[in-house]
């Protein structure tokens, strides 16, 4: 059982209560406390699994930081990857490893042997492996001290309100946080609520509202028309968007009320004007993990080949992004796309630059956005889709433009209801957020307490008869 928005919600009312009526010498404990009970509300048994990498990494931290040689630093480090690594291998990869070898054996006429573990994934593990795995590269880097207070290491990884689905946390952001004391500051505290209130929003009047309509377009009920299909994967870009980012904003919020700082994970990824922007915006705790861990380092060790050095970095980080996301190949199609698609811009920008200047401004902006929401929309197919011959459906049902006036399947009435509200809320949140980014609208809340609480109580009503109460679902990124 996954938490859902709701439930969150509850479980931060009751802990954040006790945190403030703690004397600050207690906080530590009652977040790990709440951290592991937040954790365990899916599958008891799996805090075994972060027990056991925990205790490697803290005692691999300190032992990297106190070893004498190089070497010795080095298997360290090797140690603490390997474990965090291999329980990501062994829980998320290995039966599509396996179903992979049972592909090529039937291939060659043979029968794989090997058996299938029927597992259920831990909730959150990609998110926690790798902040656990920044850690200890990162005192290996000699940026971080190891941590000697065990509970203190034990709630970096395990600080619930981005436990599971992030952002992935650096020490240097994050541990000295747990030591400092907080008091109660209204003006803090008001603009976490605020925060959470906005992701909450998100969540749960346009996210779950619009999966009413991507699912049944997904599971392929009412066919693949071409308009059916469009309306379903332009919902999709937005359902994920606001899904994951209003999580985010409910984790980064959670965290303000209590007095800690999260690295912020979006910044209006559907504004950007290049894909290579684009993860500048999108997910910025794990594009900057793998920039700094694995991209980079990619790019030195082969800096020999020159600005192929640059294309293999970036298709080798995205098929092993894709990998992250899911152990399956639509996913790690998503990936190389993502890849290949920096790739050519990589290779072309002067080109582009050249080109596009001879444009005016605004609409060089403009298709810049829509060439490159076009592309997400696309790629997100793979991401969505259960399996290729779904994806293929779709893809299919987009580019069959002779069924493209063929007549709209027979809705249901739920489900012509959800369309209209689909795009009711869509609007709203649309002209919510371009307005959050107006500066002189933020001038007028400041300003305005009539107008502040006007705008309140409009987005109140409308989350009181739009959300989707019903339909409440765990968030996507739950999964990961």
């Amino acid at each position: 059982m996954l938490f859902n928005s709701i439930d969150f919600l509850i479980f931060f009312i009751f802990v954040t209560t006790l945190y403030f009526a703690l004397p600050h010498r207690f906080r530590w404990f009652l977040l790990l406390v709440a951290s592991c009970v937040f954790y365990m509300f899916f599958k008891p048994e799996y805090i075994l699994i972060l027990g056991f990498t925990i205790v490697i990494d803290y005692y691999a931290g300190i032992k990297i930081e106190s070893a004498k040689s190089p070497g010795a630093r080095k298997r360290f480090l090797v140690l603490s990857l390997i474990a965090n690594i291999g329980v990501l291998a062994v829980f998320k990869y290995y039966n599509f490893i396996n179903d992979n070898i049972t592909g090529l054996c039937n291939l060659f006429g043979y029968d794989n042997h090997i058996p299938y573990l029927k597992i259920i994934l831990p909730i959150g593990l990609s998110f926690h492996t790798f902040q656990a795995m920044s850690y200890t590269i990162e005192v290996y880097r000699g940026n971080q001290k190891a941590e000697r207070h065990f509970g203190i290491y034990s709630l970096y990884v395990m600080f619930y309100p981005q436990l599971v689905a992030g952002p992935i946390e650096r020490p240097q952001n994050m541990l000295h946080q747990f030591w400092e004391k907080y008091t109660w500051d209204y003006d803090r505290v008001m603009g976490g609520l605020r925060l959470m209130a906005w992701g909450l929003f998100k969540k749960v009047v346009i996210a779950d509202r619009l999966s009413i309509v991507v699912d049944a377009m997904y599971n392929g009920t009412y066919g693949y028309n071409t308009i059916w299909v469009i309306i379903g994967t332009f919902f999709f870009a937005y359902q994920i968007y606001c899904d994951f980012s209003g999580y985010s904003d409910i984790a980064l919020g959670s965290a303000k009320v209590m007095g800690f700082t999260l690295m912020k994970n979006f910044n209006y990824p559907f504004q950007a004007k290049t894909i290579t922007d684009y993860w500048r915006r999108w997910h910025i705790s794990l594009s900057t993990w793998f920039s700094d861990y694995l991209y980079t380092p990619i790019v030195i060790n082969k800096r020999d080949w020159g600005k192929w050095a640059v294309v293999f970095g970036l298709v080798i980080t995205f098929f092993i992004s894709g990998l992250w996301h899911g152990a399956g190949w639509p996913f790690i199609i998503w990936g190389v796309l993502h890849g290949i698609a920096m790739s050519y811009e990589f290779l072309t920008k002067k080109w582009r630059k050249k080109t596009m200047s001879k444009l005016p401004v605004w609409l060089n902006n403009t298709l810049s956005q829509l060439l490159v929401f076009i592309f997400l929309q696309f790629v997100w197919i793979f991401f969505r889709a259960d399996s290729f011959r779904t994806a293929f459906k779709v893809i299919k049902g987009i580019f069959n433009y002779e069924n493209f006036f063929a007549q709209v399947p027979a809705f249901t009435a739920a489900l012509k209801y959800s369309l209209v509200v689909g795009f009711v809320v869509l609007a709203h949140f649309l002209v919510f957020e371009k307005l959050w980014r107006n500066e002189k609208f933020q001038a007028m809340l400041n300003q305005s307490v009539y107008g502040k609480y006007a705008v309140y109580a409009y987005m109140f009503l409308v989350f009181i008869f739009f959300g989707s109460f019903k339909n409440a679902q765990s968030f996507i990124y739950f999964q990961f």
